[in-house]
């Protein structure tokens, strides 16, 4: 379903991916495991277009994707769940699942800061409303209240809300259990293996390599820029350098 081959980028003369290859396939959820500065948050803005990769190729099934703008590489069904949640804190939470299905609906961009009932009255948006509020029931309960006055767990709810919002075939998550409680990050990697039972594919980046090998099918590791290391979740879990590296154990 999504192919990297080779991919390297910069910021600047600073290398921050080198050559990395991976693929993930239809159904899965695959993990990108590694410490901080690694490389796995470019990677991500690679694929999605927010910083196009200077050597390699990015495919999305039979299609290339560097190079295409993000708005273009959004309606193709991959969307990004940001590090650090990104919500919008002064509008609502059903405004800000709202604005996740604009990709599908542009109209004039005056018309995002107006009341959207025009977004509002489509089924279809409707429904995904429905769907999304069937996996977060307290983001229906709380879907008139102004999204910044949520807890962080519920943010984190909101961000992979608002990007199902745009009905992805592939779900890129960029750290979602970072500063959550662990019995949030439960909550939310159970609505990921939820999710990838209903047939959504899923590339995870995560820190937690444990939270993340409990639910993942595949994982890659990647240190200093370079994927290192690959294998089932099984695989790395019983890898005497993953348990010492990042599980904390001997």
């Amino acid at each position: 379903m999504l192919n990297i081959a080779t991919v390297s980028v910069y910021y600047g003369h600073i290398q921050a991916v080198r050559r990395a290859s991976l693929t993930v396939q239809r159904g899965e959820i695959v993990a990108l495991l590694g410490p901080n500065g690694a490389g796995k948050s470019s990677l991500l803005h690679a694929i999605v277009g927010l910083r196009p990769p200077s050597e390699g190729q990015i495919h999305w099934e039979d299609q290339r994707l560097d190079g295409l703008p993000p708005y273009h590489i959004a309606r193709k069904g991959i969307t990004l769940v940001p590090e650090g949640r990104q919500i919008l804190p002064t509008i609502t939470v059903r405004d800000n699942l709202i604005l996740g299905s604009y990709v599908h609906h542009q109209r004039n961009l005056r018309d995002l800061f107006g009341p959207m009932r025009w977004l509002l009255r489509r089924p279809e948006v409707q429904q995904r409303l429905a769907n999304v509020f069937r996996l977060f029931p307290r983001l229906e309960e709380r879907q008139r209240q102004l999204a910044g006055s949520l807890s962080g767990g519920e943010q984190q709810m909101l961000a992979i809300a608002r990007a199902l919002m745009s009905s992805p075939q592939l779900l890129l998550l960029d750290e979602p259990s970072i500063g959550l409680a662990p019995n949030l990050v439960r909550e939310i990697l159970a609505t990921l293996t939820r999710l990838r039972e209903e047939g959504l594919t899923i590339f995870l980046v995560e820190q937690d390599a444990y939270a993340a090998l409990r639910i993942a099918d595949r994982a890659y590791v990647m240190e200093t820029g370079r994927i290192v290391a690959e294998g089932t979740a099984k695989e790395l879990l019983s890898s005497t350098h993953m348990r010492r590296a990042y599980l904390g154990r001997a």
